[in-house]
This record gives C-alpha cells, structure tokens and sequence, in this order.
C-alpha cells in the first residue's frame, strides 16, 4: 500500500510506502503513530474537563436559592421594613437556617431580636424576642470623643477596640497597655450631650467587657472592620 507525499522538491508527489517488504506497517509509520498518541490523550483529557466543569457550574448554579439579607445595618430592637431587606442568591449548606426572600412578609413590621451589619444574611432567630446579650457575652458603654470613632459607625457595624493611652485602673495589675485590643459589635450609638462626646454600647465577651470597663473615657479608639468579619 503507497501513498503520495507532496513535500518532494519542486512540489512533485512521490510515494511514500507504509508497508515494509513483509508487509507489516514500517517503522517510520509507526513512530508517527506514537508521536500522535500524546495528543489524542490530550485532547480526551480537555473534553473531559471541560464537559466535568459544565456539570459542575449548572449544579452549583441549580442550587443556588434567594434568601433574605440586610441591605443596611440594623439595631437591637429595629422594627423592620421593606427599605431594610434585599434578595441575595446563595448555596446554603444543609441545616443552616435562612429566610426564603418570597417569605419577607413574615418578617416585616417584626422587631429585630440582635444588631446585625449591612449584608448578613437574615436567620429566624435574629427577627423577635430580644436575644442580647447571649450567654457568654456583655453589653458595655464607653465613651468616645470626635475623632476616637469613625462618624459612619452604626448600630450593627463590627469593631476593634483599641487602648490608646495608657491606664491605672486600680493597680498595674488591671491596667490595660496601650495597643490592647478587643473585637466587639456595635450595639447603639448616642451622644453624650453638649461635650461633643459619644456613648457607644457594646456586644463584647464577658472577660474583655469586665477589662474594657476599666478604660477611663477617652482613651479608647474604635476601628470600624468589615461586615460579617469575626467578632
């Protein structure tokens, strides 16, 4: 059996055998069969891959429901409303606990039972009885005065609270060093009065509510974090 190669100098076919005198297919013939093995394995490999990523992204894509969550932050005690809530897509892992956005009518007009930021998303429990502060945690007030707290800071938003000057609370032993710190949620923001000053209320762990008590007015600084951040 013969075929033409068309490579041949001054572009004349010439035929090139893949059988050898005996028959079988040459040696030449087969290295090209070798050399073309690598890349129809690669080429299954990509198909594969491609045809796995299609199923994946429409799975994710198919489970993914619209939840309720808060399109600004909210305060203990906030009587909900429309202006209040957004719809968001997400893959909810099984037993978590969130509110269908066809359901919002069943949270409206509802008081909220904790302060939660702009864009967490909205579970039964945070809509009802007050639940705050929770067992384990405080509600503590300091005291800041104008540029010791962003004027952004709301209800809801979660900070860092920062020791700024040194203190001697009592004794050195309860003193807390500059540069002590604490992650809290805000829980109320109020001013204090004609001294430009502003109360703060705090959700904080009951050891470090107990220590920041302690921390005379204005050596305080607090650090606004981004929304859904740890505590």
């Amino acid at each position: 059996m013969t075929s033409t190669d068309s490579s041949a100098r001054g572009g004349e076919a010439r035929p090139v055998s893949w059988l050898d005198s005996s028959g079988s297919p040459s040696r030449s013939a087969a290295r090209r069969g070798r050399r073309r093995l690598p890349h129809l394995v690669a080429g299954v490999l990509l198909v594969v891959l491609c045809v796995g990523g299609a199923v994946w992204w429409t799975t994710s894509t198919q489970h993914r429901v619209p939840v309720l969550a808060l399109a600004k932050p909210v305060p203990l005690g906030h009587v909900l409303t429309p202006a209040d809530l957004r719809s968001i897509d997400v893959s909810a892992a099984p037993g978590v606990a969130l509110i269908p956005a066809d359901r919002a009518a069943s949270v409206l007009g509802r008081p909220m039972a904790t302060s939660l930021g702009a864009g967490t998303l909205l579970t039964p429990d945070a809509v009802g009885a007050a639940a705050l502060p929770a067992v384990g945690r405080a509600v503590v007030a300091v005291v800041v005065k104008p540029g010791q707290a962003p004027p952004e800071l709301a209800a809801g938003a979660p900070v860092t609270v920062v020791v700024t000057a040194a203190t001697t609370a009592g004794s050195s032993a309860t003193g807390q060093a500059p540069g002590t710190s604490w992650r809290a949620t805000v829980v109320g923001v109020t001013p204090a009065g004609t001294d430009q000053t502003t109360v703060v209320s705090l959700e904080i762990d009951t050891t470090g509510a107990s220590r920041l008590a302690q921390v005379p007015a204005g050596q305080l600084a607090l650090v606004m974090q981004p929304a859904g951040g740890e505590r």
